[in-house]
């Protein structure tokens, strides 16, 4: 199911917010960017999520990105899927 909000793992926990947000604006405006952290030590937990203006742009962003390196990782990117 395509959704404006994409699901990104595997990423390096040396990559901050602004470097995520640039590596995915080059598809679309991103309105959001979000890597996940522990509670206990504030650090990364490998994943996050990005979130564009609209389905064209992430699925265009999901393609391209899918399986590429992002500073020295070789991230896994799907669409993300609402908590129910």
């Amino acid at each position: 199911m395509e959704t404006n909000k994409l699901f990104v793992g595997w990423i390096s926990w040396n990559l901050t917010e602004q470097d995520f947000e640039e590596a995915f604006a080059e598809f679309g405006e991103v309105v959001s960017v979000k890597i996940i952290k522990d509670r206990e030590t504030g650090k990364s937990r490998g994943f996050g999520f990005v979130e564009y203006a609209n389905t064209t742009d992430s699925s265009a962003a999901k393609e391209a990105m899918d399986g590429k390196e992002l500073d020295g990782r070789t991230i896994k990117v799907d669409f993300a899927q609402e908590r129910t």
